[in-house]
């Protein structure tokens, strides 16, 4: 039995897999570059996105973006509210977007006004890790109210991310929360992996960050 559900679930990444290889296509064909942006609930994936929308503005690029929620369309308002194209991508019962919901997304934008491409999965720290979506690059977000042990807790979701943001450094002293630890314990699950410290309020660190994320 236990060799059955192991066969299925197999057959559902690999399913999932070359579904997010054709997104990838699709995306790349239409002169998109895709970004997912993982992170708990609050860490600030969707500020980012609101962040980023006036920041690529200026360096002559249009942003628009998927927003991933179990249910509801806050984060959706929110990055509409900047002007830029946005599909409201609801799970129901998931705790993660998979290829097929992004490939269904992507239908619903008008691909020849966008530029770059945000992926905000739906807010958790486990499930996303095992689903790509056809991006190039994945973000994950922290915050220092999380706790300096947030790292350590979620070795997965480093392993498999490209860019670390460590949000709300401005609280860290508030909350008791070691910056530095969060930083040396994402560096121990991936050596090579950038990080950036920001406070996404005030925008700082977030043009590094888009020079990382544009490279």
């Amino acid at each position: 039995m236990h060799h059955i559900d192991v066969s299925i679930e197999k057959d559902i990444f690999d399913a999932n897999n070359r579904l997010a290889a054709k997104n990838h296509e699709i995306l790349a064909a239409a002169g998109i570059r895709a970004f997912d942006l993982l992170g708990a609930i609050g860490s600030g994936k969707t500020s980012l996105v609101e962040k980023m929308v006036p920041l690529l503005k200026k360096r002559g690029l249009n942003a628009g973006a998927i927003a991933g929620d179990v249910y509801g369309d806050d984060d959706f308002q929110r990055i509409v509210a900047t002007g830029a194209p946005a599909v409201n991508a609801n799970t129901g019962k998931e705790c993660h977007l998979d290829a097929h919901l992004v490939h269904h997304a992507i239908d619903h934008l008008p691909l020849d006004e966008i530029d770059i491409l945000f992926i905000e999965n739906v807010g958790n720290m486990v499930c996303p890790t095992d689903f790509l979506l056809g991006a190039e690059k994945r973000i994950v977000v922290i915050s220092s109210t999380e706790g300096d042990d947030v790292a350590n807790k979620h070795p997965m979701m480093f392993r498999e991310s490209t860019i670390a943001v460590i949000n709300k450094v401005d609280l860290a002293e508030y909350v008791g929360c070691n910056v530095n630890r969060l930083e040396s314990d994402i560096h121990r699950y991936n050596p090579e992996m950038p990080v950036f410290r920001t406070n996404m309020r005030t925008g700082d660190g977030m043009e590094e960050l888009l020079d990382e994320i544009l490279k």
